[in-house]
């Protein structure tokens, strides 16, 4: 199946103008998808999207340097998905402002409600960044009236292990952008939360 399409018509069902918003573009088998990584926003540029057919976009260039130092030998989007990883971005478009409103995720909730909801064999979701850590904790509050990621400072719970149902999730950090290759301490946990996050596709 097409994810962009799939989410076409969720986004139409929701009353929302899918030509604004930016869908992760590609074809899958959901029953094999094991793990969602969910980041952010989608890039400026559509050119620099994870799942862009450009030659370098930043957005897959820093995700493939950073599986890169967890030790997870892939190429390109397609190896990652490939994997049994699907990436996507918490809100479905760009940034207007510093920061992302919280009117803003909840009107994208059911976007990335149904994209958690497509994975029967869901195993684990990485949270990269707080507006991703935001909406999932939205979205798990109204179903069993409780957050799963408690507040808090990402270093200092990520250790921790966190279950929604039977799904872990792993707060993380933001893995794009031009200098967080150049993050070594962030680096570095980053590629730990990856290489847990993979030990659980078997």
């Amino acid at each position: 199946m097409n994810t962009k399409k799939y989410l076409e018509a969720i986004a139409r069902d929701n009353a929302l103008d899918a030509r604004s918003l930016r869908f992760p573009n590609c074809d899958i088998e959901p029953d094999k998808i094991k793990i969602v990584m969910i980041s952010e926003v989608p890039p400026q540029n559509p050119v620099d999207d994870f799942y862009s057919k450009s030659k370098a976009p930043d957005y897959l260039r820093s995700t493939l340097g950073l599986f890169g130092k967890a030790g997870i030998g892939v190429q390109s989007m397609r190896d990652i998905l490939n994997l049994g990883i699907y990436i996507t971005t918490a809100v479905k478009s760009p940034k207007t402002e510093y920061t992302v409103s919280t009117e803003m995720i909840r009107a994208h909730l059911p976007l990335l409600q149904a994209e958690i909801e497509l994975f029967p064999k869901l195993k684990g979701i990485m949270l990269m960044g707080d507006v991703a850590k935001k909406a999932v904790n939205m979205i798990a509050k109204s179903k069993q009236k409780k957050n799963v990621i408690p507040s808090g400072s990402t270093y200092k719970i990520r250790n921790d292990e966190f279950y929604w149902g039977a799904v872990r999730v792993f707060p993380s950090y933001i893995i794009t952008g031009g200098n967080i290759l150049i993050e070594k301490s962030k680096c570095e946990m980053i590629a730990d939360d990856l290489r847990k996050m993979t030990a659980l596709i078997g």
